[in-house]
């Protein structure tokens, strides 16, 4: 792996990113609190449970589910935008190092989702398709494992494959390149509900018309039903959405603040 800044700063951002977000940040003001609670007591007290608080707020169906309410993008797609679109364009989302089952490497179960979706609305419209998904780490980049798994899974082959980004906005700048030399320039972006808003900003922040094709809901969204609602209780998965939306809020305060 090459450290030029480039990749330091995305290595800063991502060691930033594990303090400031569970399972971290709750334990940080409780470590704090009983480090300074013999020689400070009230403020010991207050940051321990503080820390608590904190902790249960990320983990609450209530307060995971206004969390969630923030960032995540509510509506499906459009489905009579499809015909202005000329391309369609899917995000890396991760991958798993260890697959031994498939020989190696594989996506992760968020870019499965997200590339399921993609396969589909491929054989519906019969758009080229553009996967865009890096290698931070220096070794395999994800947009050849997802351009690997379209084609022999869902028997779509991507037009393009962008290997170079490290994060949403590079997805963005780099994608542009290829679509835009082909004349491309109303992209159907598919992406997780949640991460809709930042990367549709992104994207046409670099001069693409975008339709959003959102999918894996963490919320409800606005489509009728509670199959796709957060647990009544406490759970793995509302914490999971507490993660995945303060993540993304994060992600979107550094981005407006970095333009």
């Amino acid at each position: 792996m090459e450290f030029d800044p480039g990749t330091l700063l995305f290595w800063l951002k991502k060691l930033l990113a594990v303090l400031a977000l569970p399972p971290l940040l709750p334990l940080l003001p409780i470590v704090l609190g009983l480090l300074v609670l013999r020689r400070r007591p009230r403020l010991g007290a207050l940051l321990a449970w503080g820390g608590v608080a904190l902790n249960l707020l990320l983990i609450m169906p209530f307060s995971v589910g206004w969390l969630v309410a923030r960032v995540e993008y509510p509506h499906l797609l459009d489905a009579s935008r499809l015909r202005e679109a000329q391309a369609i364009v899917v995000l890396g989302a991760g991958k798993r190092s260890h697959a031994p089952e498939f020989g190696g490497e594989t996506v992760n179960r968020l870019a499965l989702e997200r590339l399921r979706y993609t396969a589909a609305l491929a054989r519906q419209t019969g758009l080229p398709v553009l996967v865009s998904g890096g290698a931070p780490a220096g070794d395999t980049p994800e947009a050849l494992l997802m351009e690997r798994l379209l084609h022999d899974e869902h028997g779509v082959g991507p037009r393009w494959v962008e290997t170079a980004s490290r994060d949403t906005r590079e997805n963005a700048r780099f994608s542009a390149v290829p679509l835009q030399a082909a004349g491309v320039r109303r992209i159907v972006l598919v992406t997780h509900a949640m991460h809709m808003d930042r990367a549709r900003s992104e994207f046409e922040a670099v001069g693409l018309v975008v339709i959003p094709a959102p999918t894996a809901w963490l919320g409800g969204g606005d489509r009728p039903g509670t199959d796709d609602a957060l647990p009544l209780l406490p759970s793995q998965n509302t914490a999971y959405a507490g993660w995945f939306a303060l993540h993304e809020l994060l992600g979107q305060l550094a981005y407006r603040w970095s333009r």
